[in-house]
């Protein structure tokens, strides 16, 4: 109905021109209008919710988090890295070749994992079929370490910025979905032949590019095979039951058919296993529908892989549909992160509240269902077991756009060749031309939805976007000039946007004023000024604003936000700015900059902190690495889960109050025993990242038996040689150990190795990185034996690093 209401508000007022309600032509568009939007609704049910909460299932999280475990890699895996590890010093590329969902990208993620700490560097870069070559050698610079900006340079430039970085050292890069010979001809640019033993590891579907990259040698390509019917079972009953064992007998001939149908590819294996998983497993119907849809469909030209992943979408719900088909929205291989794509999906109108939830958290049970259906690929995971952030295989992708095409959902702008014809009343338009520009005649006052992911500054003009809900642009990889700004002034009519994200904002123009914009919901920036009369919009929930410096005094206005970034107390001293603060007790995310060369009243800003009610995360950052002893929070705000914060001079012990705290990110100036026990004592802490600056006033820190009873994660850099001894019965579920210590004077100290970490029983990872900064290379070689010594105490099986 929005369309029809949206075509009546073009109608001249009613009481002055009552007679074009007699345009019969009229009121037949409407009409039609009306029915269309009826269909459209009845096919996708936007406005259904889920009845209920839905978890990520961690079956599926154990996919992809332990790769070194799925069925099939095993013996792979040791055949790349017994190439690899072959004592030759010149440059060697290795090929994976094969087609889509074999587990290509899999495989050298693994090999990657297992080798790179025998490596002084290391990349992993996707490059899709249409690959951005500068944005890529942009990742490519950023993976490896350099600390520069190359923003805004020429190729040769990047080339000649990666072979500096690169001619002393050795290095493993990862080139991930290759398509054709000429990108590579352009990638292989940046890699000097240095003779310190460096490889790179190239996937692609295409035998004739896997063969050009290994420079003839044939005997460095790796052609992936499909998974044995032994593997292919393992894999398919463990995703639904964990055990072959545990499939019911009644159930069991279904899945050895299904099974078969799957070809051993597994990723045709995993999303109809998450498909059956995400119904009643004991119900034989759904799995004898399912045996009969994929037998239904052999004969039509469709791939097997496509067969399958089209199956997993038609038995999607309604609802899951669209939100399903909006990742369409997003480049090929990128990383969305869960909190974006929520309020994507919210501004589209896709969620309801439902059951006295919010829309968000609607949303969020929405993108666990499409997790747990393995048509989202978990990328980073919490250690509440809660997806952070995921990717869609490229193949779901190609189905998505495929789809979109089909029903008008999105339509894709990539060819000037291609464009007529394409532009029928385009809903979401994906741009992604790099310098023509649209026709004329093209209407976009149905679109919804606009993304330009290339930089493009050739965009259409912003007025002919009539009813305009999500704006994204990303201009930060251009070539233009900065002094060639793209006009974005418009957007302050686009009275019906809910979602602004800008990036690349030095090139562009953006509105000095928005309060016509009554109906937004998120504004995401990364420019350094910002329309001042923001806090009069009722609606706005994200302020993202990291690079601003001051923000409008109107602050305790915006009684609706949940997410501030940033609060600078640098420039927004004011008194009634940090009470105003205290005001927003609908935050739930904030990000606080301070400094020690600002007079802040500190009383006023404790106070407001403390009244934060609905906070969860709170972020305190310096610009001269310290924060104020004065700042405290206690009492503190009581839903409090996430705190990060620069240095204090020692643990403070107001942090014990915190008693919901999951995850802290502390440094301070020196660690001693006190501070470890106040730490210790928190009952929620499950992710601790702890920095010591200074020498610790104690040589040694004892890590009790009764301590940290349900950390998982324990993440600690030591400037110094501080001596951690971890106790019998310490750290008892605790699954990653990463630490970060200094080789200087090793000799003359044996004992600053850590000790007991054979008593960490839960450990399935440690990593250790030894800094070498102004370290002799006898220090530096004692320090990684003692550490190696007291890592091979373990008696497990962790995957363990150590890099120099």
């Amino acid at each position: 109905m929005k369309d029809a209401l949206e075509r009546l508000a073009d109608v001249d007022e009613l009481d002055i021109q009552t007679a074009r309600w007699r345009d019969a032509g009229q009121i037949e568009d409407i009409k039609k209008l009306v029915h269309e939007t009826s269909a459209r609704r009845e096919r996708y049910k936007v406005d259904i919710p889920t009845s209920c909460n839905v978890a990520v299932d961690q079956r599926v999280v154990a996919l992809y988090e332990n790769a070194a475990k799925l069925v099939g890699m095993e013996g792979p895996t040791n055949e790349v890295v017994s190439w690899l590890k072959y004592e030759e010093k010149q440059l060697k590329v290795i090929s994976i070749v094969g087609f889509g969902g074999l587990g290509k990208t899999t495989l050298a993620n693994q090999v990657h994992n297992k080798l790179k700490g025998e490596f002084q560097c290391g990349a992993f870069v996707p490059v899709s079929q249409k690959p951005n070559i500068l944005k890529l050698l942009h990742s490519l610079l950023t993976q490896l370490g350099s600390g520069q900006s190359f923003h805004d340079c020429e190729l040769n430039v990047l080339l000649d910025q990666l072979r500096e970085n690169l001619k002393n050292k050795s290095y493993l890069v990862i080139i991930d979905d290759l398509w054709d010979v000429s990108a590579w001809n352009i990638i292989r640019c940046a890699f000097p032949e240095n003779n310190l033993g460096s490889r790179l590891i190239v996937t692609t579907r295409i035998k004739t590019v896997a063969e050009a990259c290994c420079f003839g040698h044939h005997e460095h390509i790796l052609g992936m095979k499909p998974l044995s019917e032994e593997d292919s079972r393992k894999l398919f009953f463990d995703r639904i039951f964990c055990s072959e064992e545990a499939c019911p007998g009644e159930l069991r001939d279904d899945s050895v058919e299904i099974i078969k149908k799957c070809g051993g590819l597994p990723l045709a294996i995993i999303s109809i296993s998450s498909l059956l998983a995400s119904g009643s497993p004991d119900q034989k119907e759904r799995w004898k529908h399912v045996r009969n849809s994929l037998g239904s469909v052999s004969g039509t030209n469709l791939t097997l892989e496509a067969r399958i992943l089209n199956l997993s979408y038609k038995n999607l719900p309604h609802h899951l549909k669209t939100c399903f088909l909006y990742l369409g929205m997003f480049p090929e291989d990128s990383e969305i992160y869960r909190h974006q794509l929520v309020r994507l999906w919210v501004s589209e109108g896709f969620v309801s509240k439902s059951h006295g939830q919010s829309p968000e958290q609607t949303a969020i049970s929405y993108f666990n269902e499409l997790v747990n259906r393995s048509l989202l690929q978990p990328v980073q995971v919490d250690l509440d077991g809660s997806v952070r952030a995921c990717k869609v295989h490229d193949m779901l992708l190609d189905l998505i756009l495929y789809k979109s095409a089909q029903e008008n959902f999105i339509t894709v702008v990539d060819n000037t060749e291609a464009i007529t014809g394409v532009l029928q009343k385009p809903r979401r338009m994906l741009f992604n031309l790099d310098s023509a520009t649209l026709p004329g005649d093209v209407s976009m006052s149905q679109v919804r939805s606009f993304a330009n992911w290339r930089g493009s500054m050739n965009i259409p003009p912003l007025a002919v976007f009539k009813y305009l809900r999500v704006f994204k642009a990303d201009f930060s990889s251009s070539s233009a000039d900065d002094n060639c700004k793209t006009d974005l002034t418009g957007l302050c009519k686009l009275y019906q946007l809910r979602f602004i994200w800008i990036r690349g904002c030095r090139k562009c123009q953006i509105p000095t004023q928005i309060r016509g914009l009554q109906m937004l919901e998120t504004f995401d920036i990364d420019g350094s000024c910002m329309p001042m009369d923001i806090f009069v919009l009722p609606h706005l929930l994200e302020l993202n604003v990291p690079f601003v410096k001051r923000l409008p005094e109107g602050i305790v206005k915006m009684k609706s936000l949940q997410h501030l970034c940033r609060f600078d107390l640098r420039h927004n001293t004011s008194l009634n700015s940090i009470k105003g603060l205290g005001e927003l007790t609908n935050l739930s995310t904030l990000y606080l900059r301070i400094s020690l060369s600002f007079d802040v009243d500190m009383d006023a800003l404790n106070s407001s902190l403390g009244k934060l009610c609905n906070l969860k995360f709170l972020s305190i950052s310096s610009e001269d690495y310290c924060i104020p002893e004065t700042l405290s929070l206690s009492p503190p705000p009581p839903n409090l889960v996430t705190l990060e914060m620069m240095t204090r001079s020692r643990v403070p012990n107001w942090i014990g109050e915190l008693h919901n705290l999951q995850r802290l990110e502390l440094a301070v100036e020196k660690l001693d025993q006190d501070g470890f026990g106040i730490l210790a004592e928190l009952p929620a802490l499950i992710d601790l990242e702890l920095t010591s600056i200074i020498r610790s006033p104690e040589e040694t820190i004892a890590i009790y038996g009764t301590s940290f009873a349900i950390l998982k994660r324990f993440h600690v850099i030591l400037n110094n040689k501080t001596h951690l001894i971890f106790q019998a019965g310490a750290m008892p579920k605790l699954q990653s150990l990463s630490m970060w210590l200094s080789a200087k004077g090793w000799n003359q100290d044996e004992n600053a190795a850590p000790t007991g970490i054979e008593h960490l029983l839960a450990l399935e990872r440690i990593s250790v990185r030894i800094g070498c900064l102004s370290a002799t290379e006898s220090e530096q070689r004692s320090a990684e034996s003692a550490i190696r010594s007291a890592i091979n105490m373990h008696p497990g099986h962790a995957q363990i690093t150590v890099v120099l």
